[in-house]
């Protein structure tokens, strides 16, 4: 916890300090609290261009660079977040103070958005929230860029690592994953370049770029969208194909329920989009397809390799389960990203 916050608008002293679940790997970001003081609650994000963290979540000062550690202080202090969903109803915890600190990172002080958390929303919730993002998405199509803005994000973010020697037929993982999942991996793994330049091709508008069940709040009947620091240019249905299989990778919900959350949510986004003008459904369908098997390219090939080297693979910020569990609950989540790969590529 900061030991002396500069910019508190809840007062001080503060009375109670929560640590809350986040990535914790992610050198730009310092923390994150729930605080109390005299005059209410808040939530404190530390964003810095320096935290502790892993290797491949390295922060950047380069404004265009998929982790850029002053992005989400700035799409605040612009007013972006707060207005990207308004006309869907989609709204972002309300900014409360900002400053900078003497070693030149950020204090971000936001609303404490309480309500229903999105790893406890039924699939009507998310369908809802789908159809709302496709309106937002069409009416962003032709919105400008800002300067701080991501920029071929799906390239960079999914693109920054590299596995050599994959232990494709790692024992652990063949006991779960049948040869055609893992030849299945193998493709999307060897045709990540490919993927990307079809995501990159298509049709494109501006993304949130992290959309999944842990930045998402119901408030006050409404959906609260969380975590603008990657936000930036995007195809149409990137943001989608990250929601329906993020939903289920850390098992943040029951993975039963993929086929309908996959079917509901695309057909929902789809509507939103068309009640908003645009109705290319044929290229929204292939864009899930493509961005959703990159951006998860990685995925199987770091999975296989720590297993090979006796480490855990389930998150450590978001899941518990045995290497045993993630490997079940994963393999339909990767049939399903290899299908997407499939239509993607015309295979």
């Amino acid at each position: 916890m900061l030991t002396d916050p500069l910019h508190s608008p809840v007062g001080s002293p503060l009375h109670t300090v929560v640590a809350l679940q986040h990535n914790t790997g992610n050198q730009a970001t310092g923390g994150i609290w729930r605080v109390s003081g005299p005059g209410g609650d808040a939530i404190l994000k530390h964003l810095t261009p320096d935290g502790g963290g892993f290797e491949h979540w390295e922060s950047s000062d380069d404004p265009r660079h998929w982790n850029f550690w002053q992005r989400e202080y700035l799409a605040y202090k612009s007013g972006f977040a707060a207005s990207y969903g308004r006309e869907s109803g989609i709204g972002a915890p309300a900014l409360l103070a900002a400053g900078e600190r003497p070693d030149g990172s950020r204090e971000l002080w936001l609303e404490a958005a309480d309500g229903i958390h999105g790893r406890h929303w039924t699939v009507p919730m998310l369908a809802d929230f789908a159809r709302r993002l496709g309106v937002v998405q069409a009416l962003h199509r032709d919105s400008p860029e800002q300067t701080w803005h991501s920029r071929r994000f799906l390239r960079q973010y999914a693109g920054r690592r590299d596995f050599l020697g994959v232990p494709w037929d790692q024992a652990a993982a063949a006991a779960h994953w049948p040869g055609g999942t893992r030849d299945g991996l193998r493709l999307i793994w060897e045709r990540r370049t490919d993927l990307f330049t079809v995501a990159e091709s298509l049709p494109q508008t501006i993304c949130h770029l992290d959309v999944w069940p842990m930045n998402l709040v119901q408030h006050q009947g409404e959906p609260v969208l969380l975590d603008w620091s990657f936000t930036g240019r995007g195809a149409i249905g990137e943001d989608m194909a990250n929601l329906i299989a993020d939903t289920f990778f850390d098992g943040l919900q029951p993975v039963e329920r993929l086929a309908e959350t996959e079917a509901r949510l695309t057909d929902a986004y789809l509507d939103g989009l068309a009640e908003a003008g645009y109705a290319d459904r044929e290229s929204t369908r292939k864009a899930i397809a493509a961005t959703g098997a990159a951006k998860y390219c990685w995925l199987a090939p770091a999975m296989l390799t720590r297993l090979a080297a006796g480490r855990p693979i389930a998150s450590a910020d978001y899941d518990a389960a045995g290497d045993a569990a993630v490997l079940q609950r994963r393999r339909p989540i990767f049939d399903m990203l290899i299908r997407w790969a499939r239509t993607a590529l015309d295979l």
